[in-house]
């Protein structure tokens, strides 16, 4: 994942075909031709509306939740039932009200935060800490800290809690693999190797879990129960994927790239389906089963949104990119009210090159870090 620190840093269904009904023909002139029967519209029990595609979304950038502090950030994750966002910020995770835009809360005293995964069933959370190598779990309802588990790898990134398995994913970005443990008991159930590095994760809710392996420009598919990779799918001409997002019920993947192109992919076949152009800078993705509507969080140059709408499991196109700031490239969407919530700062100089760092990334003001609200 592209960070601003080391540790810095998803529509409407296709349009139905429908045959007009002639006019009533005259009762002096001669019986019209029966037209043929409409064609049937598809299922759609996501209850999207179907009908005219708009020429653009809705989107725009509706204001901005500061809230200060140093450091850098990663993930952040929204729970939208119980209208909280989980926001990392260097060696705390802020937790913020979805609604009023207020702290909560915080949890404190990590090392380098980067995801974090949420289980409501379990009434636990679990954060990855990039310098430490350590998960912490922590309780949704006070934000106390429960309990730290050891990762079996190095620099654990994007984290991932698995329902039906009731599994935490935890993916090490160092040593390219998965330290696997149980989510009620903190266990450890295995380690995964996954020959790359790996980026964001998804779960199909069915017994997969799909992984971006960002050097090898792949996606890897875990069986969650077994612990294995059970298939490798090449994304090209997509290369170093980073966000990743899922639409469950038509079976497809979006994973977004370095290379500004987002990859459908099949979750099924592992067949890239077809690409759409993205914005730079990309470090996340999201997908609204509502709506039918993905996203990618860009937060190169000036830093947009683009949104892209699928008109049908294998029709995605881009709908507009959507203006927000330099920098804002990680995302999380709320399912409830539809909107995105994404992180980012102002910026200074960059600090002088040295050998260990000839390319340094820009410093970061203090107190000048926000979280952007996108909504429609």
């Amino acid at each position: 994942m592209i960070r601003q620190q080391s540790f810095c840093v998803a529509a409407c269904l296709a349009l139905t075909a429908v045959s007009l009904t002639p006019l009533a023909a005259r009762a002096a002139a001669p019986a019209a031709t029966k037209p043929a029967a409409p064609a049937k519209k598809p299922a759609n029990p996501a209850g999207r509306e179907l009908g005219k595609v708009p020429a653009k979304s809705g989107y725009h950038l509706s204001k901005e939740i500061p809230v200060g502090g140093e450091g850098g950030w990663d993930y952040l994750v929204a729970d939208a039932a119980a209208r909280r966002v989980y926001v990392s910020h260097a060696t705390r995770v802020v937790v913020l009200d979805a609604d009023s835009g207020k702290t909560v809360g915080e949890v404190a005293n990590l090392s380098g935060v980067h995801g974090i995964a949420l289980a409501p069933d379990l009434g636990r959370g679990f954060i990855s800490n990039g310098r430490s190598s350590l998960v912490t779990i922590f309780d949704l309802k006070t934000l106390a800290t429960l309990s730290e588990v050891k990762s079996t790898g190095e620099n654990p990134d994007a984290i991932l809690y698995d329902p039906p398995s009731g599994r935490v994913f935890a993916f090490n970005g160092r040593t390219g693999n998965a330290t696997v443990f149980e989510g009620k008991s903190g266990t450890v159930a295995g380690t995964i190797a996954l020959g790359g590095k790996p980026e964001f994760a998804v779960s199909d809710l069915k017994g997969t879990v799909f992984v971006n392996i960002e050097d090898k420009s792949e996606i890897a598919a875990i069986d969650a129960k077994a612990l294995t990779v059970k298939a490798r799918w090449p994304l090209k001409p997509c290369e170093e994927p980073s966000g990743l997002a899922i639409d469950r019920q038509h079976r497809r993947l979006v994973s977004a790239c370095s290379n500004q192109l987002a990859a459908v992919v099949d979750a099924d076949s592992g067949k890239v389906i077809t690409t759409v152009p993205i914005g730079e800078g990309v470090d996340a993705a999201a997908f609204d089963p509502a709506t039918g509507l993905a996203f990618t969080s860009n937060g190169g140059g000036t830093g947009t949104v683009t949104v892209i709408r699928e008109e049908s499991p294998d029709r995605f196109t881009v709908v507009e990119n959507v203006i927000t700031r330099r920098g804002a490239r990680t995302m999380a969407l709320d399912e409830k009210t539809h909107d995105l919530f994404l992180p980012t700062a102002q910026f200074g100089p960059p600090p002088a090159a040295t050998h260990e760092q000839p390319r340094p990334r820009p410093t970061i003001k203090p107190d000048t870090f926000v979280v952007l609200v996108v909504s429609r």
